[in-house]
C-alpha cells in the first residue's frame, strides 16, 4: 500500500502536472531530460532493440561474414546518432560529447546482435 502511494507521489510534479514517463519522452521530439542517466538508459535500450531486430533480419536473410558485422555497426551507430542529434536535439557536450553517446551500450548490443544472428542463421540455414 505504501509503495503505491509513493508511486503516485512520484508521478506528480510540484505544480500538479503529471510526470511524463521515460518511454513517452523517448518518442517525443525535443523532450526535456531532467536526469542525464535517464536519457543514457533510453540510448542503451534502443540499441538493444535495434540489435535484436537486425540479428533476426541478418539470420533470416542469410547474411554472412564481415559485411554483416560492418553493416550492423553502421546502422546501429547511424540510427542512434540521428536519434540524439536530429530527433532529440540534445546538447552532446552535456553527455561527454558525440563519441560518448555513440558508444553508449554499443558493445552489449553488438554481443546481443551476434547471439541472435547466430541462433537464427543456424536454425534456418544449417544442414
Amino acid at each position: 500500500m505504501a509503495s503505491s502511494s509513493k508511486r503516485k507521489e512520484e508521478s506528480h510534479l510540484l505544480n500538479g502536472a503529471v510526470k511524463q514517463s521515460t518511454w513517452s519522452k523517448a518518442f517525443c521530439s525535443n523532450a526535456v531530460w531532467e536526469e542525464k542517466d535517464e536519457f543514457l538508459d533510453v540510448i542503451y535500450w534502443l540499441r538493444q532493440i535495434i540489435a535484436v531486430i537486425l540479428g533476426v533480419i541478418w539470420g533470416v536473410a542469410p547474411l554472412k561474414g564481415f559485411l554483416g558485422i560492418a553493416i550492423f555497426c553502421v546502422i546501429n551507430a547511424g540510427l542512434l546518432y540521428v536519434y540524439f542529434s536530429s530527433f532529440q536535439q540534445i546538447d552532446e557536450e552535456e553527455y561527454g560529447g558525440t563519441w560518448e553517446l555513440t558508444k553508449e551500450g554499443f558493445m552489449t548490443s553488438f554481443a546481443l546482435f551476434l547471439v541472435v544472428w547466430i541462433i537464427f542463421y543456424t536454425a534456418l540455414h544449417y544442414d
